[in-house]
């Protein structure tokens, strides 16, 4: 496992990037050293068919083919599991995320319609006390017949009784916000900055937010703008650049 890029000299605030897969480093990490889980694991879906998923990349499900993103945006692994699969991988990630947020910490998992009832498994059975599913209408989804999946969904869970020092403002359960698009999108399911400053305000000041599947680093762009300290874990090399990059400027 590579070391620690610790780029608290370079920001505002307390940010540190490692690149290494996700459940082998949280197993590094030391319990309860976090006040919440911030995240947005591979979805592992983008197809009806099991071909869909399998056999295509990441730019080819979440990328029109035209798009400048996939001209320009790394692609990623780990998108391409069954949702068997997928839901005993989440939780087994969900359960060693327990361990290191503190009880009274919560958890923000996003997924997508197709595998919110498997999440919403993974938690549960990862042993986190499930509150309830945040929506991102994100304004920008594809065409097709019928309705439009407009919609991603984050489930909001706690490690027990949330304390009550840790009592997160009364937000709303709905947000509205668009897609990053241009050079605002680093990621290829990259989430906006705006969305993702909403989410962190549920962490107390200063406090501590775990990213195990930190992407082009949004979430610690989010927290250190709110003032609160992140630690990200990034398999992909060259997202893994691309966020400690974020956070240094």
């Amino acid at each position: 496992m590579d070391e620690p890029t610790d780029l608290s000299d370079l920001t505002t605030g307390d940010a540190e990037i490692i690149r290494g897969e996700a459940l082998a480093t949280m197993r590094e990490l030391p319990t309860a050293s976090f006040d919440a889980l911030i995240t947005d694991p591979p979805y592992c879906t983008g197809g009806t068919y099991s071909s869909d998923r399998v056999a295509r990349t990441a730019h080819q499900k979440y990328t029109d083919s035209a798009s400048s993103a996939r001209q320009t945006l790394p692609d990623f692994g780990g998108d391409q599991r069954d949702q068997r699969s997928f839901t005993l991988w989440c939780t087994l990630w969900l359960t060693e995320a327990l361990r290191l947020v503190r009880p009274g910490g919560q958890a923000l998992v996003f997924t997508d319609w197709r595998q919110l009832p498997a999440l919403t498994d993974a938690v549960q059975a990862a042993g986190w006390r499930w509150r309830g599913i945040v929506v991102w209408a994100k304004t920008s989804a594809r065409p097709q017949p019928g309705f439009r999946n407009d919609c991603e969904y984050i489930l909001w869970a706690s490690n027990g009784i949330i304390d009550r020092d840790h009592q997160p403002p009364c937000l709303p359960g709905v947000y509205t916000v668009a897609s990053a698009r241009g050079r605002n999108r680093h990621h290829i399911t990259a989430k906006p900055v705006d969305l993702m400053r909403y989410l962190v305000r549920t962490v107390r000041q200063d406090g501590r937010i775990l990213d195990p599947f930190a992407g082009s680093g949004t979430t610690g762009v989010a927290a250190l703008a709110e003032g609160r300290r992140f630690l990200g874990i990034e398999a992909a090399p060259a997202y893994a650049k691309i966020a400690t990059q974020r956070l240094a400027e």
